[in-house]
């Protein structure tokens, strides 16, 4: 009898696979009003340092600090002042500056850009249209009434150390719920993964899979367009 693959297993309960939240500290999102740095604190589901900021109604919120932030700091929200942590809409960043913590669509508080060291850059502006640089130096276009902010993230020297031997890096992807090591699936076994068997790397199958397959069939290319080597 076979068993689930992995695809299949991941958020169905098993402890292999179900995130340890309980040793995050909280959800990342933009500042809701200017506040007040009160802490910094590492978070293991982060890879960038989150900051602590309490609000003058006596609230607190968490989110990722950049490089150059200090307990102390005061940071606001849709003001003029171009200060790393500050958040502001991206129609009134000017040109070439280095921004972070990214909205997709208005008021989701934040989705892209969030890498230790990682930073974006405004390129473009028209009236409708913002057109930001990332740090894959893919571009895209995003709305005008989108926030972001300032600065470049925390945390830049983080791939500079190695880890030196496999079982540290085992217990960092661990802390983090990662699939570690990962294997290609035409070396898993015919009970892992459709690729695998056979004692070969020899796929044993199409690796074009339809939209409409099960989760069990659907590895490889789904539904591609074109395959092949273009000429």
């Amino acid at each position: 009898m076979g068993k689930r693959l992995i695809q299949q297993r991941r958020g169905h309960g098993s402890l292999t696979y179900r995130t340890p939240g309980f040793r995050y500290k909280a959800e990342v999102s933009h500042l809701t009003q200017s506040g007040t740095v009160v802490d910094l604190l590492h978070c293991p589901a982060h890879s960038t340092p989150l900051m602590e900021i309490a609000y003058a109604n006596g609230d607190r919120t968490r989110t990722v600090a950049p490089e150059g932030i200090t307990v102390g700091d005061y940071l606001s929200v849709d003001s003029t002042e171009l200060r790393s942590g500050n958040v502001m809409s991206l129609k009134d960043i000017p040109e070439g500056t280095l921004i972070h913590n990214i909205e997709l669509r208005p008021g989701d508080g934040g989705k892209m850009v969030r890498t230790s060291g990682s930073a974006a850059r405004i390129v473009a502006k028209d009236e409708h249209h913002i057109r930001v640089l990332l740090p894959s130096r893919k571009e895209k276009i995003l709305l005008p009434d989108c926030r972001a902010a300032i600065g470049v993230l925390a945390g830049s020297g983080r791939k500079d150390k190695p880890f030196l031997k496999a079982g540290r890096r085992f217990m960092k992807m661990r802390a983090r719920n990662k699939v570690y090591p990962r294997v290609c699936g035409i070396s898993m076994n015919a009970v892992n993964h459709p690729f695998g068997g056979k004692c070969s790397h020899v796929k044993g199958r199409p690796t074009q899979s339809p939209r409409s397959a099960p989760p069990g069939r659907k590895v490889g290319k789904i539904a591609p367009r074109r395959t092949g080597r273009r000429r």
